[in-house]
């Protein structure tokens, strides 16, 4: 899926690779496997034929998306759908966040180290709904207190508790 560039900003960033301190994924799948001891001929052949490039998209922030799909709550899943794969160059990151399957379903998403996000699914009405509409920022707590958490791109109000033993 490619963006087309309508009138409409695309639902992604790219992100500062190049800032300091920038830990994307790096990749490496294969030069960890260029140089392994293989024991058939086909996994040889294979390794040969793949190029040193992948497709996978790298430095992409979804956050855009992420509100876009939150501000559609209670709209025809279709519609919603339509247009946001329309501005993406993957459908992929819309199935993080929507669940289409009962077993699917979950409250909240985590998106990296501290990025929380409501959970959607689509009911039988082929409504898009929050997993857990009760939820809000003042029910989660984070689980760390070296990073900044966040719930729907809010910073959390509750502070980090130390375990006690």
């Amino acid at each position: 899926m490619a963006y087309t560039g309508e009138n409409k900003k695309p639902l992604y960033r790219k992100e500062n690779k190049t800032v300091h301190g920038y830990r994307g994924d790096k990749g490496g799948d294969y030069c960890h496997s260029r140089h392994t001891k293989q024991t058939h001929q086909e996994e040889l052949d294979e390794v040969a034929r793949k190029g040193m490039k992948g497709n996978v998209k790298r430095g992409r922030n979804y956050t855009p998306l992420f509100r876009f799909l939150l501000s559609k709550v209670g709209q025809n899943w279709n519609e919603v759908y339509s247009e946001a794969v329309n501005r993406l160059d993957t459908e992929k990151p819309i199935f993080w966040m929507v669940a289409l399957k009962e077993e699917d379903k979950k409250a909240t998403i985590r998106i990296k180290e501290s990025s929380y996000w409501s959970g959607l699914y689509v009911d039988e009405n082929n409504i898009l709904q929050k997993v857990n509409p009760d939820l809000t920022i003042q029910d989660l707590h984070p689980y760390c207190n070296c990073c900044t958490h966040t719930f729907n791109g809010v910073e959390f109000t509750n502070k980090f508790k130390t375990q006690s033993t």
